[in-house]
């Protein structure tokens, strides 16, 4: 016989209910993105705060498409007692699935109304919450990078804040979530960054003279959202950076620019660990558009136990089986209790420049990291 030689025997890719939809992207089913990168992610992040220093809690969920896997967590810092529960799972084909062991994520309205569900488990903790969005959802710059030439982070996200609805079990307590106090931000973003297990260093063991400097502080007022981002190379070449304000959701107005932003970030002396900050923002000819005075409330450790973090056992997308839940309870009060790295901090803001707004306060996060050297702050190593 002549002719082309048939194809090798294999299994056809399962559809889910999502392939009825007229949303696919590449021609493959909607379970496949557009890239082989194993590094893909798509995520959500949510926090809870009270505009106070009585408790945060982190929620985060993720899918993992080229690494075939699925996994969330919720974590909560009140008083000395921090609590996670995570669970993974293998991902499947059905991307509209978004529940792993425990946790699950609902949007009941999309960019407007989000529900959230821990059920309740042997680590005391247990969630179900609804967060309803104050602003629009603001689309934030593109978060690209590169080391020795590979892409390392080429990522979209939004952000949005809001107010959370239901009930908070921590132990013996539970926290009835109103939206008078009970505030929040969440995020959604997509794309490639570092995930899975760890891969072999190769060249980058070289790169002994990097860093990660980072901040990242949605806040909320009560006629605007204001959303910050710096990301900078230890000698300060810029990486990334935002700043916008977004309005109120069904407002119709479109984000404010505020202009490149600047930081001023204090100390407790010997110690990366900060106790306040001071951003400023300076539009296209050097004119000052706004200044906000940062005031610590609760520092949030976001690198233990959630998967943000380099411990071996558990990292975003890696492979745990086919469902694994697991949970923590940890006491701040023990000498082994080392918050380390990326910490979020419950914060308020207060206007000290900008038209029409000093003296204006509003709540949100205060997200920093200062990871390696950083010439301005006079670190040196890691």
């Amino acid at each position: 016989m002549t002719g082309l030689p048939l194809p090798p025997d294999r299994h056809p890719e399962p559809l889910s209910p999502i392939d009825d939809f007229p949303v696919h992207q590449i021609s493959e089913p909607v379970r496949h993105v557009g890239t082989s990168d194993r590094n893909f992610y798509d995520r959500y992040y949510f926090n809870i705060h009270g505009c106070s220093d009585e408790l945060f809690a982190v929620i985060g969920l993720g899918q993992y498409p080229n690494l075939s896997t699925a996994d969330a967590f919720v974590a909560v810092l009140r008083g000395t007692d921090h609590r996670v529960v995570r669970s993974s799972r293998v991902l499947g084909a059905d991307r509209m699935d978004t529940a792993v062991g425990p946790i699950r994520v609902e949007v009941r309205s999309g960019l407007r109304q989000v529900r959230v569900v821990l059920e309740p488990n042997e680590w005391g903790l247990a969630l179900d919450a609804t967060f309803d969005a104050f602003s629009e959802a603001l689309l934030e710059s593109r978060h690209f990078d590169r080391q020795f030439s590979r892409v390392t982070f080429d990522s979209t996200r939004f952000a949005q804040t809001g107010a959370w609805t239901g009930t908070l079990v921590i132990g013996d307590a539970e926290v009835a979530l109103t939206p008078d106090r009970w505030w929040g931000t969440r995020d959604r973003s997509w794309g490639v960054r570092p995930v899975g297990e760890a891969e072999p260093p190769g060249i980058r063991s070289t790169d002994t003279g990097s860093g990660f400097f980072w901040i990242y502080a949605p806040v909320q007022f009560d006629d605007h959202t204001l959303v910050t981002i710096v990301q900078e190379e230890p000698d300060g070449r810029r990486i990334m950076q935002d700043a916008d304000r977004a309005f109120p959701a069904g407002s119709g107005r479109p984000p404010e620019w505020l202009g490149r932003p600047e930081h001023e970030v204090r100390f407790r002396p010997g110690t990366r660990e900060v106790t306040g900050a001071t951003l400023s923002y300076f539009g296209p000819y050097g004119e000052k558009t706004a200044e906000l005075e940062v005031e610590i409330l609760l520092p949030f450790p976001l690198m233990m136990g959630t998967g943000y973090g380099l411990e071996p056992d558990w990292r975003h997308g890696m492979y745990q089986g086919d469902l694994v839940t697991q949970g923590q309870v940890m006491d701040t009060t023990d000498p082994a209790y080392a918050p380390f790295g990326l910490i979020e901090h419950a914060a308020r803001f207060t206007y000290t420049a900008g038209e029409g707004h000093v003296g204006k306060v509003g709540y949100g996060m205060f997200e920093f990291a200062v990871l390696g050297p950083h010439r301005r702050y006079g670190f040196e190593g890691w």
